[in-house]
């Protein structure tokens, strides 16, 4: 099964619901609808005792909370006056029980394989603490992580943590100028990189792009650098070798206990205009949610191999690689290279062989295994699996399907997550023991979790209508500002409504109170007074049997307001043509109505992306509408495939 036969359309996907597996819900922390919507309502009722609650079983604390909410809009404070460490969370309160368990298991891009047991591991972020210290970093002082997906790069985030540091992780796949602006901006005192990292077969020059980021970066005083590579080190300036650094420190280091609001981490997320904005996440709000969203979202148990494959240096990485799973005593495995190196099946090879029962990837990946066909999949014994998880954009429901039957042979719950860097950890998702699911809808909120969709003037939406999604309560693990620029913080989360947070994207809600995600505002169209998302036309196309891939945006159009411009690839064999380009339009007429159909179809042979696999709707429509590109492009993988596509509009 490569996909769906033709004569099922998106609509009638949309429309099948898959209850939870009866044996799968009797094993389930969360085991029916009815429990779930029991804790739901306790939380709406009582939103401070049940996060109370939910935060003395997460988390030890060395001083316990007074006040769970301190909220005087837009600013909220939680668990006021506790005191907490999140690496003593992760790691020393498990050592008696779970010591010898495999904490982390990994496996390099060349074939490299090392485990670490949560004792090992103590020691390694114990020992690499200690060299912090030793280089003068004290609490509140940032620190820059710029590495490969190595063992190493959790051992830092954990080190950091463990001082009190604020550690701002930036993806290795970054260039020198975006990892220089992120350095500056935080004002990181220390960097941490390595020698190299693998992708596809190649090395990235991590610390060639280190050194060109650390010119005019005043505040960095050390570089930390790892020997990934195997090769020996030649250090300048102001650079320590990692194994020189930790090979001389005490296996042992008293923790930073820390007030509950204390900085834990800054990430950098872009915007369609201006520079990346710095999301500051405190300590134990985010560590409370994200241990509980792990366990009840993946129906996480100890016995479980769980597989995220997202980058640390994302906050998927941040919070559903390293904390979360560590502070519910999981064994959490990281790959460091391409997912289809050197073959297309090295990620079902690795599921199959580590017996990975949890995998958790995004959309954009899922497509591109559609794409491959299902052969590679069907040639590993994928019967370890039990859930399967989707993140980072809206997964067309053909997508979904797919990766249910195909990847999950049909027993696996999908479970497609909402939220955002911002949130820190997922606000909706299914819980797979408790929530029937429908292919494309990310279901239903987690308790705690206040979703509103409301019109530009803030009003709710009937039911079945687009509007712009809102969360109308502060929820523990949500950014507390944007570093260094809090009236950014205020204008870009809380100005379109007072009071309430701005998600920046679109939803609507079904006749059974499901949520759609339509994706980001500015990729909701407006189409002669009818809301559309491009989400859904993308669905539609990608239904299509020749299609691969499709990314949807708008342009100014005189009679319309917009016209629906679509980017599409098509698979491997397929010949792209006129009529083609008028099948598309007609297949998504019939899928949606004639308000979707496409003003213009536009061939390509790749789509510009994030170095994470989004699509870079933004630079399409600049492109769609022949203006040049403007605002932050530093996340943008390949621009060869940008500069293809203006050369093929001219």
């Amino acid at each position: 099964m490569s996909g769906q036969p033709k004569e099922i359309s998106s609509v009638l996907l949309e429309q099948r619901v898959f209850p939870p597996p009866p044996a799968f819900s009797k094993q389930a922390h969360i085991q029916s609808l009815e429990q779930y919507r029991a804790l739901y309502d306790q939380a709406l009722a009582d939103p401070e005792r049940y996060w109370g609650d939910r935060a003395r079983e997460e988390l030890y604390w060395k001083e316990p909370f007074q006040t769970v909410l301190d909220w005087k809009p837009p600013h909220a404070r939680w668990f006021v006056e506790g005191k907490t460490n999140l690496a003593w969370n992760c790691l020393d309160r498990h050592l008696d029980r779970h010591g010898e368990k495999i904490a982390l298991l990994f496996e390099g891009e060349p074939g490299d394989r090392r485990q670490l047991s949560y004792r090992e591991l103590h020691r390694e972020v114990c020992r690499f603490a200690n060299g912090l210290r030793s280089l003068g970093v004290r609490k509140g002082d940032r620190v820059g992580i710029y590495l490969p997906m190595v063992p190493e790069a959790a051992v830092a985030m954990l080190a950091c943590a463990r001082i009190g540091a604020v550690h701002s992780v930036v993806f290795g796949g970054f260039s020198a100028e975006a990892l220089h602006d992120r350095l500056v901006d935080a004002g990181a005192k220390v960097l941490i990189t390595a020698d190299g990292g693998w992708r596809k077969g190649a090395v990235v020059p991590l610390m060639q792009n280190a050194r060109e980021a650390v010119q005019g970066a005043p505040s960095i005083e050390q570089v930390v650098v790892l020997n990934r590579l195997g090769q020996a080190l030649t250090l300048e300036g102001r650079e320590v070798g990692w194994d020189a650094l930790v090979s001389k420190q005490a296996e042992t280091c008293d923790p930073e206990w820390v007030e509950s609001e204390h900085p834990l981490f800054i990430l950098y997320t872009s915007g369609s205009t201006g520079k990346p904005k710095g999301v500051l996440h405190t300590t134990a709000g985010y560590a409370v949610n994200v241990s509980l969203t792990t366990r009840w979202c993946f129906d996480l148990k100890p016995e479980d191999i769980y597989w995220c494959t997202a980058d640390v240096g994302w906050v998927t990485g941040h919070s559903y690689v390293v904390y979360g799973p560590l502070m519910n005593a999981a064994t959490t495995f990281l790959y460091e290279g391409a997912p289809t190196h050197p073959g297309p099946d090295r990620f079902w090879e690795m599921i199959a062989r580590y017996r990975v029962s949890i995998f958790y990837t995004a959309p954009t990946a899922i497509r591109a295994f559609m794409r491959l066909g299902s052969e590679p999949v069907l040639q590993h014994d994928l019967s370890s699996l039990r859930v399967l998880g989707s993140v980072g954009e809206p997964i067309n429901p053909e997508a979904w399907i797919w990766y249910r039957e195909v990847v999950g042979k049909g027993r696996c719950p999908v479970v497609d997550t909402w939220w955002q860097t911002e949130t820190g950890a997922i606000m909706i998702a299914p819980l797979p023991g408790a929530t029937p699911t429908k292919p494309g809808s990310a279901t239903l909120p987690l308790p705690g979790v206040v979703p509103e969709i409301l019109d530009a003037h803030g009003q709710p939406v009937p039911q079945g209508k687009g509007g712009h999604l809102f969360l109308a309560r502060p929820v523990p693990s949500m950014l507390r500002t944007v570093h260094g620029d809090p009236d950014r913080y205020v204008k870009t989360y809380f100005s379109e409504v007072p009071g309430k947070y701005f998600t920046g994207d679109g939803a609507r809600q079904d006749q059974d109170g499901y949520f759609w995600l339509m994706g980001r505002v500015d990729d909701v169209l407006n189409v002669a007074g009818h809301r559309l998302g491009t989400a859904e036309v993308e669905s539609a196309l990608v239904a299509h049997p020749k299609v691969a891939e499709a990314a949807v945006v708008g342009r100014p159009d005189e009679l319309k307001g917009t016209a629906v411009v679509a980017f599409v690839t098509v698979k491997k064999g397929v010949a792209v043509t006129a009529e083609l380009k008028k099948e598309l339009c007609q297949h998504v007429q019939k899928e949606i109505g004639a308000i979707a159909r496409p003003d213009e179809v536009r061939f390509a042979e790749a789509l510009p992306k994030t170095r994470s696999g989004k699509i870079m709707r933004r630079l399409l429509r600049d492109v769609a509408a022949g203006k040049q590109t403007t605002g932050d492009t530093t996340t943008l993988e390949d621009f060869s495939v940008l500069a293809a596509l203006r050369a093929e509009e001219e």
